[in-house]
């Protein structure tokens, strides 16, 4: 028997929409939990729902706060996108394109802070935002989650600010612009591609985050993200699963929509920090 090239790019594409499947078959099955009865959900195993029980959502919106988790989210979530992506931008510009004393030693230290785990360093984040006077509060949790080196987002920076023309700058100081009107009216509108990618992951990320969420606000329930008011379907004596499922959902949506719309910029981004 004969196997051509179109009957193995067949073969390719059934097996990845099957590998598709098993991957994205997680979330498939918690947006169906996600209308079902606590009762289904714990006691039939078939995945499809018998009837539609959209009081999950709403009971997740309204009885277990997650409308109010929403909104500290996304507070707290773009703040911090904004914040790490200028800082990892400028970090990354000065390190590309600035051939100062030491830059090497720099780049070693900040790559070598990417081993440090990041629980151990909740102590001293802790303190230093109670020094601060800013515990109990989104600003505090904004500060904490935006700090760090952000290794990643500065290499990725710096590799693709290392590799543009220096005929670019030339011309920019040419037109009388000085060191940081280079940078951002020049060199930073090229860079889609990395800002691309750096918001999205650090989107997820931040969106998703627990641990510093839940030290600095818990002694303030109402300053919860929706990661740690997941912790309100959980009760003592029972869970109401299906209104986790459907809090759940409500969760990923906007990390999905996010993806999407960026997706192209994103995959431009990993493949040319991958050539450079």
């Amino acid at each position: 028997m004969i196997i051509t090239n179109k009957t193995v790019k067949y073969i390719i594409h059934a097996l990845l929409l099957v590998c598709g499947f098993i991957w994205i078959y997680p979330f498939i099955w918690m947006v169906l939990a996600s209308v079902k009865s606590n009762n289904e959900f714990i006691m039939s195993n078939n995945p499809l729902p018998e009837s539609l029980n959209w009081d999950n959502y709403t009971r997740a919106w309204i009885d277990a706060s997650f409308s109010g988790y929403f909104m500290n989210t996304v507070i707290m979530t773009v703040a911090t996108v904004a914040i790490v992506v200028i800082l990892s931008a400028l970090t990354g510009y000065a390190l590309g394109r600035v051939n100062f004393p030491g830059r090497k030693a720099v780049i070693i230290a900040v790559v070598g802070v990417m081993f440090i785990p990041k629980g151990y360093t909740i102590i001293p984040l802790y303190q230093l935002v109670e020094q601060l006077g800013m515990t109990n509060s989104l600003a505090g949790v904004i500060v904490a989650e935006a700090s760090g080196a952000h290794t990643l987002f500065i290499l990725l920076f710096t590799s693709y600010f290392a590799t543009m023309p220096k005929e670019l700058e030339e011309a920019a100081i040419m037109d009388g612009c000085g060191f940081v009107r280079t940078f951002y009216r020049v060199m930073l509108p090229l860079a889609k591609p990395i800002i691309a990618t750096t918001v999205i992951m650090q989107f997820i990320w931040t969106w998703s985050s627990f641990l510093i969420p839940t030290v600095l606000t818990i002694s303030k329930p109402e300053l919860r993200t929706l990661a740690v008011g997941m912790q309100n379907f959980v009760g003592q004596h029972s869970t109401d699963w299906s209104g986790m499922a459907a809090g759940a959902t409500i969760s990923l949506l906007p990390v999905i929509i996010v993806f999407i719309l960026m997706q192209r910029y994103f995959i431009e981004g990993v493949a040319g920090a991958v050539k450079q």
